[in-house]
């Protein structure tokens, strides 16, 4: 489905979304879109519902009601193993390299879910140091290298709405450029992202939109045409 802000379908549509762990209610009502092609970011302090909303789409919590739709289909009752058939590919703060297994035995671990994944050449191109790092275990890769890695699994099984918690988080500013760099260029081949990041610095000239999350609700969404403006606001509520 188009719309008339977008030219591009829509990929992703959360709803009226309410996220449990446990007694604990998480998530008050969460609305957001994504069309084709899009980087959107959900920005707050922690514990305002972030990554909850990303775990939330794939299924990771105790009970969620409302509505996500995902490339036109209900996944809100979809178990999380199928998620990926559908498309979705997630990025944790984690990253989960098996440290046992060499760098390109990591990235041919994941399953081909679905047509039009990078081969390992254009990842390879994508991220010229796992290429100089492919026979080293990942015990062996920096911080920055596993992030890299982390990212690079997903590209590879033909996911096209990707969910990246964190990504920056303890990278030196030189790989931060990079993972930038990346990001700017998934965009432009199509590929949709919804984006969980504490460095605003990072996330401000990449995103379409900001949505601004507070006690587990949208409290603000910023597109990037009026986000000037909003700058002191931004600061006085994240707190950066």
């Amino acid at each position: 489905m188009t719309s008339a802000f977008s030219p591009h379908p829509e990929i992703l549509r959360i709803t009226d979304l309410h996220s449990f762990y446990g007694e604990s209610h998480i998530l008050h009502g969460i609305d957001i879109n994504v069309h084709q092609g899009e980087c959107v970011t959900l920005l707050g302090r922690n514990g305002s519902g972030r990554s909850t909303t990303l775990k939330s789409i794939l299924g990771l919590v105790g009970k969620r009601s409302g509505s996500i739709m995902v490339d036109g289909v209900e996944v809100i009752n979809v178990p999380t193993h199928r998620m990926a058939r559908l498309g979705v590919g997630f990025v944790p703060e984690e990253r989960a390299i098996f440290a046992s297994l060499s760098t390109e035995e990591n990235l041919m671990l994941p399953p081909l879910v679905s047509s039009g994944g990078m081969s390992v050449d254009e990842i390879y191109d994508l991220f010229p140091n796992l290429y100089e790092r492919r026979n080293s275990p990942g015990t062996k890769l920096s911080g920055g290298e596993q992030q890299m890695l982390a990212m690079a699994r997903v590209l590879r099984t033909g996911a096209k709405l990707l969910l990246m918690d964190e990504i920056t988080e303890g990278l030196a500013p030189v790989i931060v450029k990079k993972l930038g760099e990346v990001i700017t260029l998934l965009k432009l081949r199509g590929f949709t992202i919804v984006l969980v990041e504490q460095n605003f610095r990072f996330a401000a000239p990449l995103a379409d939109r900001h949505h601004v999350l507070e006690h587990g609700e949208i409290i603000a969404t910023i597109p990037q045409a009026e986000l000037a403006g909003k700058m002191d606001w931004l600061h006085q509520v994240l707190g950066v």
